[in-house]
């Protein structure tokens, strides 16, 4: 096969057509308008978000992490614009997917729609997991308590009994582990065992994907009024929450207001980000929109602006309401009001966040079958998965295999796992959406739809930008950006010390430490040298005369190093795309929106873009051995 038909390209207008006729398909049914379409985004958008990772957020940054979420909406907002003028030149399901092979061609339209089948499947998954957290914490108030091994995935189980038997082995009892070690020992421990498999699995996750994929598969209006009526729902609990917590704001909780600086801010960016995953969702339903180039912009800006909005003031009270210190936890609206002694709001928020994460697996579980069903369409994926239900138009072979393929894993994955493969999934199909509005922008031929962004030149701002921004790094930030360039070693924290210890290391760093009257009166380790990181010069002094190996006590040379590799594909991409703008005059907004998701996938880990690549090879291992000969665009070519 030649490079070029690699790279074959869908005509819109082709589409377009293929769609109106219902070529090869039957056609779904159109019941959304721009009320349905911004319901669905904060159906998907206000969950995990505004119910939990808000607390971990505002314990890092403090106040200041209002800045965040308008710095995450404004990154998301220039890519819905984006998002925006696609839906509206390409009105049909498929959405990054659909638009990759207009803009870049059919390989990079599988890559996309691969990453995409990943992004929904782990976002479900990842919902499920959550939803089953807070449903299980509403049954133990109730006074139902289930086993832990039936409300636990099997890594979490593990790997907390491994972490809390070697801190047991430092010297902390039980009794002082943290909630969450404490429930994966207990886990692990009661399960029933055959052999060293032990069999713990999260039940309840299991149970609302098959509710909510049997409400999927029913069709799109029962979805629609499900949606919308938990929408209702939780928006009225939210603002509830709002009238009452603003009576409880202490002003002095807001002072400091980033207590740990722009660093404690910005270290909540893939917790913050994970908060707005969703809205890209609504364009997988572009097909049942009564009139998509004019409702799919509107309900895509509508949903963010209002969950921002939602966001912030949240924020503020929550802060306002306890110290940012204290809201580290995993139901931080709750806590604020049982802290308060309001145990009746607590119960309510609990309510509420078992039907908020509810909404959001149903438009997750919603938008996967569509991507399915658009690949399957184009021959990139067996023809049954574009087969449409007869009497309830939806695309049912596909949503059945979602449901199998979101249960599975939920029954055993761990959530921070699934959480940041979710946000690297999403963030790429951020990126080539960007990128493809860049890529068609002075194209001639393209049809447009009625939506398109508004152009701002970004030939000299991006090139002045890139060059203020390095300055600026380097004035304010001196050491820090020095240690990146040069790879200077990093002591590692007390808790990654003490779990890397055997138990012989464990006795000698302990006696070392009583020899200098560091450990009179307490045998826990862990929280011996947790005492002195509060100053980073004393605890690595302490750390570098611990009797065992540096590589126990520090991270460096290619270990130190894998974990900046992000970062500098980050700055790279950012000189290549300086150059780009430079010569091609390219549109501000959709650069923008490409520069601020880059960023946003360089803070997630070397691991998490070392999965997705894996997975991207096992995509391409299909493509090529069923995809590229199977693609409609090929058969075309040879008749």
């Amino acid at each position: 096969m030649a490079l070029k038909d690699l790279f074959r390209k869908k005509n819109v207008q082709d589409i377009l057509n293929q769609v109106e006729n219902n070529d090869g398909h039957d056609s779904l049914g159109r019941h959304l308008g721009v009320r349905d379409l911004a319901a669905f985004g904060i159906a998907a958008i206000i969950g995990a978000g505004i119910f939990s990772t808000i607390g971990k957020a505002s314990a890092d940054g403090g106040p200041a992490v209002i800045f965040l979420f308008l710095f995450t909406a404004i990154a998301c907002g220039f890519a819905a614009f984006a998002y925006a003028e696609f839906a509206s030149m390409v009105p049909v399901s498929g959405s990054a997917y659909t638009y990759s092979y207009v803009a870049f061609g059919e390989l990079v339209a599988w890559i996309i729609g691969w990453a995409l089948i990943m992004e929904y499947a782990i976002g479900n998954i990842t919902v499920a997991i959550s939803w089953s957290d807070y449903f299980t914490g509403l049954l133990d108030s109730g006074g139902i308590h289930l086993p832990q091994w039936v409300q636990m995935d099997y890594l979490t189980a593990s790997n907390g009994y491994t972490d809390a038997m070697a801190l047991m082995q430092g010297g902390k009892t039980f009794e002082n582990l943290d909630a969450g070690l404490q429930a994966a020992y207990t886990a692990w421990t009661t399960a029933p065992a055959i052999g060293a498999f032990h069999f713990v699995a999260d039940l309840p996750a299991l149970l609302i994907i098959v509710i909510i994929t049997c409400l999927v598969y029913r069709g799109m209006k029962e979805s629609r009024n499900a949606s919308n009526l938990m929408v209702v729902v939780k928006l009225c609990i939210i603002l509830l929450v709002i009238a009452v917590g603003v009576f409880y704001v202490d002003t002095a909780n807001w002072d400091p207001f980033a207590p740990n600086g722009a660093s404690g801010v910005l270290k909540g960016v893939s917790a913050v980000f994970f908060a707005y995953i969703g809205f890209d969702a609504i364009s997988t339903t572009a097909e049942e929109c009564k009139n998509p180039q004019r409702d799919l912009p509107r309900g895509m800006m509508w949903a963010i602006i209002i969950c921002t909005v939602l966001y912030v003031i949240i924020a503020l009270v929550l802060t306002g309401m306890v110290s940012y210190s204290e809201l580290n936890v995993g139901d931080p609206l709750a806590f604020v009001f049982t802290k308060l002694n309001l145990k009746w709001m607590s119960g309510i928020i609990a309510v509420s966040a078992v039907i908020a994460m509810a909404s959001v697996l149903l438009v997750f579980q919603m938008g996967q079958p569509r991507i399915w069903m658009s690949m399957s369409r184009d021959g990139l994926l067996p023809k049954r998965f574009s087969k449409v239900h007869p009497k309830f138009k939806t695309p049912s072979y596909a949503t059945i295999v979602t449901g199998f393929v979101v249960a599975v894993p939920a029954l055993f994955l761990n959530l921070t796992m699934v959480t940041d493969l979710c946000s690297i999934g999403t963030l790429f199909a951020f990126v080539l959406v960007c990128a493809g509005v860049l890529v068609l922008q002075n194209k001639p031929g393209i049809p447009r739809g009625k939506f398109k962004t508004p152009y701002v030149n970004a030939k000299y701002l991006m090139t002045i930008g890139l060059i203020a921004g390095l300055a600026l790094s380097y004035i304010y930030n001196k050491e820090g950006v020095e240690a990146f360039v040069t790879n200077t070693k990093e002591v590692n924290n007390p808790t990654t010390i003490v779990t890397s210890l055997t138990k012989e290391q464990t006795t000698q760093v302990y006696n070392s430490l009583l020899a200098r009257d560091v450990a009179t009166g307490n045998q826990d380790l862990e929280s011996i040298l947790s005492r002195y990181e509060s100053d980073p010069a004393q605890y690595e002094r302490l750390v570098s005369e611990l009797p065992i190996d540096d590589s126990l006590k520090y991270e460096s040379g290619l270990s130190l190093f894998k974990h900046k590799i992000p970062m500098w594909i980050f700055l790279i991409s950012l000189v290549l795309l300086s150059v780009w703008a430079y010569r091609q005059n390219l549109s501000l907004i959709p650069l923008l929106g490409l520069i601020c998701c880059l960023y946003m996938m360089a803070q997630l880990s070397v691991w998490n873009w070392i999965y997705f690549t894996a997975w991207l090879l096992i995509g391409l291992i299909i493509y090529f051995s069923f995809s590229r000969k199977n693609s409609k665009l090929n058969i075309k070519s040879i008749v």
